[in-house]
């Protein structure tokens, strides 16, 4: 095969494309060599998309009935022009947001929520005017003398957790990286940036190489207490707005045993090197780093679980209690092969794979939050076999995400009936688990993103065993998700905090419920968590956990299984809102055929060629 562009050096096909791709290496090539490219159809089979011109001989018997009908037409055409005139005109000016695509204003909204859950020292231009700088003394603990001031409490508490931090981190980064057109046209690209840098500044400070045999490798996965075993005062027990604490806050140290927290950690310093692509000497720092805390996560000697070993993470086992580790592993080693083009980190996440999934509990199926990226892992390398297959010996790992993919599509929409829904649609992934929505809007984030990936192909369905589904079914279950969460649900509660005119009051959070007039103690701050009046502070943008299985909602403070919000759920949330975000806003003004995601950028670091290879 002759080369007819320059940029393009071998060509291959798959079943999903229904036609001739680019190809990563000459691997795939041999699909053309063996003929086994879609057929092509002969021309004179294609069906015209024109209808056959055919002559009439029109004879007017009736003159007068000829300009009665004439006059009659222009009437019609007139009365037509008039309706669509006043249609436009007359419209009512406030619609309802709940449905519509623009979902620019709830995404600014749903970002300000991570400036209000910023620890350390505050910018001066913080969109959160009732906070402060907070953690001052974050690293000092004991022995331990390290700067961990910055990151985000984790909730309504004051703990940083490691885990769901680095996850939040990793999932604001890929949808900007498949987004990041909708977030410039937005206005939001520096403002999502902003709080994507503000979490992997604080991941590179929680690792620390070992410098020598006394001094071993260290990630640091908490800060703050939920233990008050010793009856001191903590994060859990205290009341109290962060800018106020006085209390000490303890610092959690790993050596060993925490391949989960520094799999998620490398994925996480990863993809915000491809956010942050332009600004090269921050790229290649978060990638280095990112190298070093996988070589560690990926060490036999260190593999397990960081929630299994006392000084790790016991005090996360409440609250981030970890299922496994092997998820994390292809995490990691996917986004490390995007970040660098490095094929042994895809190697890594080929032989993984399999036991990952072997390993998987049988309650996170489907289901993709801060403890299990199986599913999102399963769909990023679907979509490096759609768009930039690398051919064997990884074939056989791509299509079985392809599959899995297909397979979690059809269960998101109810076709093998895993999941069921409650009375008003919201799926329920995981029933027997409080906060239902941070579920609901990841599955809303990955069936939208498998849309458009589906779309870039111009493949318009695809099957999981006896059933299938259409981009529309996508479009609509991811919509749906979405809308419940806005507001389109039984309670008519919009559950993103700011948005709407109903939406919960009592958020279960320090720095909301408590008047920013005075110090208040953890004793004083007590009545501020038992009154039934509204939080004097409105977090704007926080989506709270969520109604029960039977859609019932309650509006209480002091009850976190409804009221209460995090970052990964705002992660999800957002990534969601991004995905659906109508681009451009007047689509007849763009040549953007791919509607604001970007195929090809994730690859732009992947080079799998041999330099000495030629094309076929």
């Amino acid at each position: 095969m002759g080369e007819t562009e320059s940029t393009v050096r071998f060509v291959h096909a798959i079943q999903e494309s229904g036609r001739v791709l680019p190809s990563s290496s000459r691997w795939n090539s041999i699909e053309i060599d063996f003929g086994l490219h879609p057929k092509s159809h002969p021309y004179d089979s294609i069906p015209s998309a024109y209808s056959k011109s055919v002559e009439f001989n029109l004879v007017i018997t009736d003159k007068k009935k000829f300009k009665r009908f004439i006059f009659v037409s222009v009437i019609l055409v007139f009365m037509i022009l008039t309706a669509v005139l006043l249609s436009k005109f007359l419209a009512p000016k406030h619609t309802d947001n709940r449905h519509s695509k623009n979902f620019a204003r709830v995404v600014n909204q749903a970002l300000m929520f991570f400036d209000a859950q910023k620890s350390g020292p505050l910018p001066m231009n913080n969109t959160v005017k009732f906070r402060g700088d907070s953690g001052m003394k974050d690293g000092e603990w004991g022995d331990i003398h390290v700067n961990l001031l910055g990151g985000f409490y984790d909730s309504g508490n004051n703990i940083k957790f490691g885990l769901p931090t680095a996850y939040t981190v990793t999932l604001l980064s890929w949808s900007v990286i498949e987004y990041h057109k909708k977030y410039e046209a937005m206005g939001e690209l520096d403002h999502i940036k902003d709080i994507i840098k503000w979490g992997s500044d604080y991941l590179l400070k929680t690792f620390v190489p070992s410098s020598n045999s006394s001094h071993p490798t260290t990630i640091y996965s908490q800060v703050g207490s939920t233990s008050n075993a010793t009856r001191a005062i903590t994060d859990i027990t205290c009341w109290q707005r962060p800018e106020d604490m006085t209390y000490a806050r303890p610092v959690s140290t790993c050596t060993n045993f925490a391949s989960d927290l520094a799999g998620e950690t490398a994925a996480a310093l990863a993809s915000a090197s491809l956010v942050f692509k332009e600004e090269k000497a921050y790229s290649v720092e978060l990638i280095q780093v990112a190298e070093e805390v996988y070589a560690f996560a990926n060490d036999t000697k260190n593999q397990g679980m960081y929630t299994s070993t006392n000084d790790c993470g016991a005090q996360a086992r409440n609250y981030y209690n970890s299922s496994g580790y092997l998820d994390e592993l292809v995490w990691g080693g996917t986004w490390l092969f995007f970040a660098t083009g490095n094929i042994s980190y895809l190697e890594d996440a080929r032989e993984t794979f399999k036991a990952a999934v072997e390993k998987q509990e049988a309650m996170d199926k489907g289901v993709f939050y801060w403890n299990n990226k199986l599913p999102a892992s399963a769909v990023l390398l679907t979509r490096l076999l759609y768009l930039h297959d690398p051919g064997n010996p990884y074939k056989e790992t791509l299509q079985h995400s392809s599959n899995m993919t297909d397979l979690l599509m059809c269960s998101y929409l109810s076709l093998d009936q895993n999941f069921k829904m409650t009375p008003g649609g919201l799926i329920l992934l995981r029933p027997l688990s409080a906060a239902p929505l941070q579920f609901a809007a990841t599955a809303a984030f990955l069936s939208k993103l498998y849309n458009d990936y589906l779309d870039i192909l111009q493949n318009y369905g695809k099957t999981c065993g006896a059933e299938s589904f259409s981009l529309q079914m996508l479009q609509d279950f991811s919509s749906s998700q979405v809308e419940y969460i806005l507001g389109n649900n039984p309670m008519k509660m919009s559950y993103v905090v700011g948005f709407g005119d109903h939406f919960p009051r009592q958020v279960h959070h320090r720095s909301a419920s408590i008047p920013t007039d005075e110090h208040y103690s953890c004793a004083q701050g007590e009545r501020w968590l038992q009154s039934q009046d509204p939080n004097p502070n409105v977090l704007t943008g926080a989506m709270v956990a969520g109604p029960s299985n039977d859609d019932k909602f309650t509006d209480k403070r002091d009850l976190p299984q409804y009221t209460e919000p995090t970052i990964s759920g705002n992660a999800g949330l957002v990534a969601a809102l991004v995905a659906l975000h109508d681009y451009p806003p007047n689509p007849s003004s763009s040549n953007d055929i791919n509607g604001g995601i970007d195929p090809r950028g994730i690859f732009a670091n992947i080079h799998l060629v041999p330099s000495g290879d030629s094309a076929p």
